[in-house]
């Protein structure tokens, strides 16, 4: 796990993809972080990746409109996705990101989970739970990320996780989780590991995305 944290601390932005023929080779391992507009996922990834402006943060929600990839190694990316549930971006530009979501997560091969990000003080909104039906039906592995936990005592985030917990498939992931404290950073670590093992890789080439 020492080795692969040390590459997750030299991620490296790679590029923001607008259309899907932008996309990099299909190869490798790819792991797309997904969530509903300001439930922190560029927060969980600058901590997970321990650079404070990795993916750029904002106060204004619906702001990330590409799928922005960040290297790991030659055959390793974590994946950015466009938030969404926004409800003051505009209908062409709802569409496009509900194409460009669905039709990257339907058809990449190189993709090898799905992490969900939700706001504990509200989870599973109806845009988390069609995305999270939809990866299930799918077969992709899921990991559901209850963020932005030190907002609540301990015994709101247990009530939280446990009402999470009880309506999601047992094979499917969920834990709290707190960029600002580091809370569950490590169990978020460790799924990542799993799912970047080199022996989950599906193609090879020299050097996808460049």
């Amino acid at each position: 796990m020492t080795d692969f944290l040390s590459l997750l601390h030299r991620a490296e932005y790679l590029d923001s993809i607008h259309n899907l023929s932008q996309l990099p080779p299909d190869a490798g391992i790819e792991v797309a972080i997904a969530g509903r507009s300001n439930a922190g996922k560029s927060s969980l990834i600058n901590r997970l990746c321990r650079q404070n402006s990795l993916a750029k943060t904002s106060r204004t929600p619906g702001r990330t409109r590409q799928l922005v990839f960040f290297r790991l190694d030659p055959l390793r990316h974590l994946v950015d996705l466009p938030g969404y549930g926004y409800a003051k971006v505009s209908g062409d530009l709802k569409r496009h990101w509900h194409g460009l979501i669905q039709t990257y997560l339907d058809r990449r091969q190189a993709l090898a989970g799905l992490v969900v990000v939700m706001d504990i003080r509200h989870p599973l909104k109806d845009s988390d739970v069609e995305l999270i039906e939809w990866a299930g039906s799918r077969g992709l592995p899921l990991h559901l990320v209850l963020t932005k936990a030190d907002k609540l005592g301990r015994g709101k985030q247990k009530e939280a996780f446990m009402s999470v917990r009880r309506l999601i498939a047992a094979e499917v992931g969920v834990q709290v989780f707190s960029a600002t404290s580091g809370q569950g950073l490590d169990e978020l670590q460790a799924v990542l590991t799993d799912w970047f093992r080199p022996d989950h890789a599906l193609g090879e080439i020299d050097s996808p995305g460049q």
